[in-house]
């Protein structure tokens, strides 16, 4: 019979280290965690692999984005050619990176670091229409399961999220506006970089997005407002539950996608550690929704899963807390 971990018998192993107890605060909270998710004392938290997915948005057609469509393709070449932040970062913390085309506008040439596992040529303009059908909903879902047990199989022992998709800051807003839920003025914010007038417009279109439906079952809700590569994260998410795999979600378009999956299947939200809390607007009340309080708080509003990436050591270093530090009975009787 498998031996069920439980916080209680993982607190007294730490109780019982030789430095006094508490001491090290939240990265207690996170070793129990992981030990909890794992169901293993100690866990493994020693490979994390990225999955990034990306895909365009039909709501930049309305210009709730500073930046043309054509950048999320850009984008992906950047990451695979191992030139963009996310690369950098996941040098430094010893991560590997996965880019998973879920709805990028654009045929993309193949290349060793890129999966194929694209929907549509991104979402419709969920200004005027649903942004996927129902069956697309469901295939992103499916996709981003597949792409975290493929990683999980692979060897990671965390994953983390990030996206990649111009105007996918609008998509969050409205996930959040009816999945928190919360008025929408307080979900929409600057995104990439809006001056005054952008974020008015941004504002107006998505006001006028959200009057056309009153969709707020979660399914529904992705389905008229949703992104691509939103929807895959979200079935990443729950595939990582199903697995006992911690997963590091990244900012504000990765808890939307978060929020989603935990909206559709609650037992998930247990496998979700937040890596930071974004700067913005609308992300620390998506994270008080979600009942999460993140591991960094650094002002950081980029995505591709750089929150996630910095946040992985913290994992590594709970993780061998609970596997590396002595008892203090063997430090008093010299058994070291």
């Amino acid at each position: 019979m498998k031996t069920v971990v439980t916080e209680a018998d993982v607190r007294r192993h730490l109780d019982a280290q030789a430095r006094p107890p508490g001491s090290l605060g939240r990265i207690e909270d996170l070793a129990v965690r992981l030990a909890l998710i794992q169901q293993r004392a100690p866990p493994r938290a020693e490979r994390t692999t990225l999955l990034l997915f990306a895909a365009d948005h039909g709501l930049t057609q309305d210009g709730v984005s500073r930046y043309p469509a054509e950048v999320t393709q850009a984008m992906v070449a950047t990451l695979l050619a191992g030139r963009a932040t996310a690369n950098a970062f996941a040098r430094a913390v010893g991560a590997r990176v996965v880019v998973i085309d879920a709805g990028v506008n654009a045929d993309l040439p193949s290349h060793p670091g890129l999966v194929e596992a694209k929907v549509r040529k991104g979402s419709r303009n969920a200004a005027r229409e649903p942004a996927m059908t129902l069956d697309e909903v469901n295939l992103a879902l499916r996709r981003g399961h597949e792409q975290a047990q493929a990683a999980i199989d692979a060897g990671a022992d965390v994953l983390a999220l990030g996206e990649m998709g111009i105007g996918n800051s609008a998509s969050a807003a409205l996930l959040m506006h009816r999945l928190a839920p919360a008025p929408l003025a307080d979900c929409v914010g600057v995104g990439a970089g809006h001056d005054a007038a952008g974020l008015a417009n941004k504002h107006a279109v998505l006001a006028h997005a959200a009057a056309r439906s009153d969709a707020t079952e979660p399914l529904e809700v992705l389905r008229q407002f949703g992104g691509l590569e939103i929807a895959m994260m979200a079935g990443a998410i729950h595939a990582a539950a199903d697995r006992g795999m911690p997963v590091l979600v990244d900012g504000f378009i990765c808890t939307a996608a978060a929020l989603a999956a935990v909206r559709l299947r609650p037992e998930t939200r247990a496998a979700c550690l937040f890596a930071h809390r974004s700067a913005e607007a609308g992300h620390d009340r998506m994270l008080k929704a979600l009942e999460a309080e993140p591991l960094l708080d650094l002002s950081l509003r980029l995505g591709e899963g750089t929150g996630a990436l910095l946040a992985a050591p913290l994992l590594r270093a709970a993780a061998a807390l609970l596997s590396d530090v002595a008892g203090l009975d063997d430090v008093l009787a010299g058994r070291l």
